[in-house]
């Protein structure tokens, strides 16, 4: 998939090692003074995983935005595996807002149970419903301030719906995609918003969302939360490793 601002690869490993504590600064004060690395390094970052990764990520099965509002809103605290898992049920009974907003909440309780806070998640599904239905006329709305006033739904949920349905620049932040950027040393927050405000001016709009799929999509599959896989990871040489310990790493081979 073509990226773009490209960055040569020895550009690439120059920004990275300016972040990796060649000046001696703290992260937040290389942050003011080497504005430019952290862009470097975040479309370094980009252009990678843009490479190596599927030019479709999604991680949930939808089949129209109402669907996908849905299965955000009951992916809270589970698996997307685990939403999708029930979602196909819960469609063929109310396959469009008006059926959900005035479905019987016992029967959307069992259809979602398995996806854990069942009962909170029915009441957000069946307020979003009727929030859609009632005030939005059967339309998912397509700007942040609109999606936030829908039961359930926040500034993480908002942002997939704004990347994925209406191609807006969009900064998503989960715990996968939180935690690769932490150690890339692009932010040094664990506040969702303030990582979703720094990762996004370092990118340019046509970028972020792209570049907020494929980095979840590394944490999933290469830089887990207990063992990253830093010596198979295509980012290795770029990547200043921040709170990993570095026998996880795996640093005396990458060095051979």
């Amino acid at each position: 998939m073509a990226s773009e601002g490209k960055t040569t690869g020895a550009g690439m490993e120059k920004s990275g090692r300016k972040l990796m504590g060649e000046s001696g600064q703290t992260l937040n004060e290389s942050r003011h003074t080497q504005p430019q690395a952290f862009r470097d390094l975040a479309r370094s970052v980009h252009e990678l995983l843009d490479a190596a990764y599927p030019e479709k990520l999604g991680f949930l099965n939808y089949r129209n935005p109402y669907e996908l509002i849905i299965s955000v809103i009951l992916s809270a605290q589970t698996t997307d595996r685990q939403v999708n898992r029930v979602t196909g049920a819960l469609f063929t009974a109310y396959p469009a807002p008006a059926d959900l907003a005035r479905a019987d909440i016992q029967d959307v309780e069992r259809l979602i149970h398995s996806t854990g806070f069942y009962r909170a998640k029915a009441k957000n599904i069946m307020g979003a419903a009727e929030t859609i239905h009632m005030q939005f006329h059967d339309t998912v709305p397509g700007t942040m301030e609109e999606l936030l006033q829908i039961p359930g739904v926040g500034r993480k949920s908002a942002s997939v719906i704004l990347g994925a349905v209406f191609n807006k620049p969009a900064i998503i932040v989960d715990t996968h995609f939180s935690r690769v950027v932490r150690r890339l040393g692009l932010t040094g927050s664990h506040q969702p918003e303030k990582i979703e405000q720094e990762i996004a001016a370092l990118l340019m709009p046509g970028q972020q969302y792209r570049f907020s799929m494929t980095v979840n999509n590394h944490g999933r599959i290469v830089c887990h939360a207990r063992k990253p896989e830093c010596v198979k990871c295509l980012l290795h040489r770029i990547c200043p490793k921040i709170g990993v310990n570095a026998a996880i790493t795996g640093s005396e081979s990458l060095s051979r």
